[in-house]
């Protein structure tokens, strides 16, 4: 690469570990488990899982993948498509490697994100036979400085048997010192996370790793992948007007302070549209404490509306990579990466008093929400960080827009085909025809809420279902089995939700 390593290798114990990545690549065998840095495509590894990925298209092997959360086109893609993937765990969002796992052809774990670090520890997932880490520096005193993201990084290579570093030399140097690398003990020798506001640090600034473990040293030059995030739309700033209105009415009624609180959003389309609505908002000072920062927050920082911002991740469009060189030296003192275990830990989330929103696929009429299976059987990507924040979230949010595939769709039905998150964890709906505020109401009082929120050409019939569960079943939530998937049974043999006769009607 002609480039003066001493820079970015800055502790001569690794200085003799470079290695191709070819070579790398040929100490994978058939059956191990990798733990691979990476976060909603940002910090993994692009060469080493290339030439893996290469050397299975001429061999038969298949190795256990687990990450952070979903990795690009160079880790997950390539790997699906060669075929060398047997189980991957926790988290995706490749359409190869989706329609792999639809297809039978790979075994996928949708796993809660903060619990998968500690299912390292225990041994469940098997021993970590390679940790493969994407690095920005090596410190003096040995530190892996990751690059966007931390994930799970710190704790494969704690348990790692082999670590492989794939040091990146065009990743900006101002990634050093925005890391908080905070591990966590064994459970049973474990005291309070000493975490009690977003902006505070409690940890490293890198991992740090014994050289004896580290058996190589791949470079790279690959840049960052961004995510396609789609620009915000009428009916996404209409969502996040009526987000803002419940917002405001919760600080009117004194049961928010005008800086509402900790902040997490997930990852997508929607979710990064709402926060950028929250650009012109009356809100100012926020505080952001999620799982991963997307453009919508830059843009909110940069509007003086978000003051600092607590994640373990990037996922950002092509502009905000183009310029993250510059962003990072901008917003040095305002972001921090944390492990995701600490991110999305149950324990900070609770403390902090998070606001959670969320994207979702689909809601019932009770508020069991579905945010991973189309139709109940067809994985898209995962939970991800979602039910971590769901669970114990001050207020837990889930947005979506009513209607999806044209109006064949409604978000809205009388049963989710599938439940991620119960009806005890969800607290406020909202879509662009409004918001359903669901706390403090029993089951059949939430459902006229949430029917009411539903797109017009569908309220109808989910009227019609309510009305007919409550007069012929009754009980504490009226369903009629019998009918219960009349809206999903339709859409697979008609093509749409929408029955005939209120087809005539609309």
């Amino acid at each position: 690469m002609g480039k003066d390593l001493s820079q970015y290798i800055r502790n001569e114990a690794f200085l003799d570990k470079i290695v191709s990545a070819e070579e790398a690549a040929s100490w994978i065998e058939d059956g191990m488990n990798l733990g691979m840095s990476g976060f909603t495509l940002f910090g993994e590894p692009k060469e080493f899982p290339l030439a893996l990925s290469k050397r299975g298209e001429t061999e038969k092997f298949k190795v256990n993948l687990y990450t952070g959360a979903s990795l690009g086109p160079t880790a997950d893609q390539s790997m699906a498509e060669a075929g060398i993937v047997n189980l991957r765990v926790p988290y995706q969002g490749n359409a190869t490697m989706r329609g792999k796992i639809n297809a039978g052809e790979m075994y996928y774990i949708d796993q809660h994100l903060s619990h998968v670090a500690e299912e390292v520890r225990k041994g469940t997932l098997g021993k970590i036979d390679y940790a493969i880490i994407e690095a920005a520096a090596i410190t003096e005193d040995g530190y892996i400085i990751p690059t966007g993201s931390v994930g799970n990084s710190p704790i494969f290579v704690e348990k790692a048997e082999n670590v492989i570093i794939e040091l990146n030399t065009t990743a900006p140097s101002a990634y050093e010192g925005i890391h908080d690398i905070y591990v966590l003990a064994d459970q049973g020798d474990r005291r309070e996370i000493p975490l009690y506001k977003s902006g505070e640090r409690i940890g490293e600034i890198g991992i740090k790793v014994d050289p004896a473990k580290v058996r190589g040293i791949v470079l790279s030059e690959q840049p960052d992948i961004p995510s396609p995030l789609f620009e915000p739309n009428e009916e996404t700033q209409q969502i996040a007007n009526n987000l803002l209105d419940f917002f405001a009415k919760e600080v009117e009624a004194g049961k928010l302070p005008p800086s509402l609180a900790p902040l997490q959003s997930g990852v997508g389309s929607v979710a990064n549209a709402v926060l950028n609505g929250m650009k012109t908002s009356q809100f100012k000072d926020i505080e952001v404490y999620s799982e991963v920062l997307q453009d919508g927050v830059f843009d909110l920082i940069d509007a003086g509306v978000v003051k600092f911002a607590s994640a373990t991740a990037f996922s950002l469009s092509k502009k905000r990579v183009d310029s993250l060189a510059e962003d990072l030296e901008k917003y040095k003192d305002k972001i921090v990466f944390r492990p995701q275990e600490i991110s999305n830990h149950p324990e900070l989330i609770r403390r902090l008093g998070v606001i959670s929103f969320n994207t979702a696929l689909e809601v019932d009429i009770y508020g069991n929400v579905n945010s991973t299976h189309v139709s109940g059987t067809k994985v898209m990507n995962g939970i991800g960080g979602s039910g971590d924040f769901a669970r114990n979230a001050r207020i837990t949010i889930f947005v979506t827009p009513s209607l999806a595939k044209n109006g064949a769709i409604s978000a809205i039905v009388p049963f989710v085909s599938h439940v991620d998150h119960t009806e005890h964890d969800v607290d406020v709906i909202v879509t662009e025809q409004g918001y359903a505020d669901l706390r403090g109401l029993p089951p059949v009082k939430r459902a006229e809420k949430l029917i009411e929120i539903a797109h017009p050409t569908y309220r109808p019939q989910l009227l019609a279902y309510f009305e007919e569960a409550k007069e012929k079943v009754g009980g504490q939530t009226p369903h009629i089995l019998e009918k219960a998937f009349s809206f999903h049974n339709n859409l697979k043999e008609k093509g749409t939700m929408l029955f005939e006769e209120n087809q005539v009607k609309n």
